[in-house]
């Protein structure tokens, strides 16, 4: 299938007049885009139209079939195109990877900056930064929804909360984090925190599928979920096994941040995630990374996933180099049939990668791999690109302003040359991607 270069796309925009408009305005008057005779898969989960869509100031004024183009409005030729809405990230990391290593030393704020349009690039308007970040991401969060600076969209849980001696490992840049010992100093770092208005609080709460030598204590997590829950902030958690997820959902989780991997999910841990209203987010890719590039797949010779590595890692993902990790493979399929048994019982599937923790899950790339993973699990491609727009703008507590393609949202969306629909691939066509109205570089 073929690949597009991110760089040769934005080359050919300009050379074959894709935008066959007047130059942008920046004079600060209003300023009106139709986007012509484009398939519009909305993200609500409705049917896709042949539409036209008009955009006015960065936000959605109208989609609805044959628009009288306004005066004075550029005009966008999106025919035989699809446009979605932007992907939204609700697990990743920012700056923790440059180059073939992750380290709290990367997490700096030109490293950021440089990461967020990457994601941009990719499609990816939003991306949620759970439990590494320095303190300057609150500038770059406020900044960026202020529709200042370039990039995506930020969401960030500051950072997060692990255990002395346990997760997460320092050793992978994650030395920076919260590590209380008592419920007590839990509550009082939660209470310092909040200070900060982070959007989510994360928790690590497991070992690691049994490499870490101690979890957090039930009377800790507790704690950390509890003031909280006080300040008005969500929680994340870090999860692997189900006993821990059936405990983390009675005690309120909003977010199970991972996949349950040690066991099939059972008919009673659907029905109280379901009632709690607790999310999930599969990170389907964190766990085929762990042995896919021994396999060489046919994606890793494309140009959309080679274009998104950072400097020096493909000299690690040769096959006489990468050494898959044991039991890998057979975790891949444990964690897709229990997503598939949770959407499946109505359970609120998220959406979300791990991208960035380390350089094996290549940001932006890693996003849509995930969407064909939750395909190939059971999801329809049409329910995978709810999770990765719809539901996650709930789940963001921001699905007033983004996440479908209707009247008075944002108007950030990806055009595509093929319908994903069709071919979940086919997210990986990128023809051109705006963020509230504005074409990315």
């Amino acid at each position: 299938m073929k690949r597009h270069s991110l760089l040769l796309v934005a080359l050919l925009l300009t050379l074959v007049g894709y935008v066959i408009s007047a130059e942008t305005k920046t004079d600060g008057k209003s300023r009106t885009i139709v986007f012509k005779g484009a398939t519009v898969v909305d993200g609500t989960g409705k049917e896709p139209v042949k539409a036209d869509l008009v955009v006015r100031d960065g936000k959605i004024e109208s989609v609805a079939v044959s628009v009288a183009v306004p005066e004075g409005a550029e005009v966008v030729d999106a025919t035989g195109k699809t446009i979605i809405p932007a992907l939204i990230s609700a697990h990743s990391h920012l700056g923790l990877i440059k180059g073939p290593k992750a380290a709290s030393a990367n997490v700096t704020e030109e490293n950021v900056r440089r990461q967020l349009k990457q994601y941009a690039r990719y499609g990816i308007g939003t991306v949620t930064s759970l439990g590494a970040d320095g303190d300057f991401i609150y500038k770059l969060r406020d900044e960026r929804n202020n529709d200042a600076g370039a990039g995506a969209r930020v969401f960030t849980a500051g950072l997060g909360f692990g255990v002395a001696g346990g997760a997460p490992p320092a050793a992978a840049g994650l030395d920076q984090v919260h590590r209380p010992a008592t419920a007590e100093e839990a509550s009082a770092q939660v209470n310092e925190l909040a200070k900060l208005r982070p959007d989510f609080v994360k928790i690590w709460i497991d070992d690691f599928n049994g490499s870490m030598p101690i979890k957090m204590s039930r009377e800790v997590r507790r704690a950390i979920i509890s003031e909280a829950h006080k300040q008005g902030l969500r929680v994340a958690a870090h999860v692997y096994y189900i006993s821990d997820a059936r405990e983390l959902v009675s005690e309120g989780i909003d977010v199970l941040a991972h996949s349950i991997r040690d066991q099939p999910v059972d008919d009673e841990l659907v029905t109280a995630m379901k009632e709690k209203g607790t999310f999930y987010i599969a990170t389907l890719f964190l766990d085929e990374a762990f042995f896919a590039y021994a396999d060489q797949p046919e994606w890793m010779k494309g140009d959309f996933f080679r274009n998104a590595l950072e400097p020096g890692v493909a000299d690690l993902l040769k096959p006489d180099v990468f050494k898959p990790k044991p039991g890998s493979r057979e975790i891949l399929q444990l964690a897709s049939r229990n997503v598939k048994k949770l959407h499946d019982g109505g359970v609120k599937i998220g959406f979300g990668t791990d991208s960035g923790a380390n350089p094996y899950r290549v940001q932006g790339f890693a996003e849509h791999r995930e969407l064909q993973l939750m395909v190939a699990a059971g999801l329809t491609p049409s329910e995978a690109i709810r999770a990765a727009t719809r539901t996650n703008a709930e789940l963001l507590g921001v699905s007033d302003r983004t996440g479908t393609l209707e009247p008075g949202k944002q108007a950030s969306f990806l055009i595509l040359d093929d319908d994903p629909l069709e071919d979940i691939r086919n997210t990986e066509k990128i023809r051109a991607v705006w963020l509230d109205g504005k074409l990315q570089e």
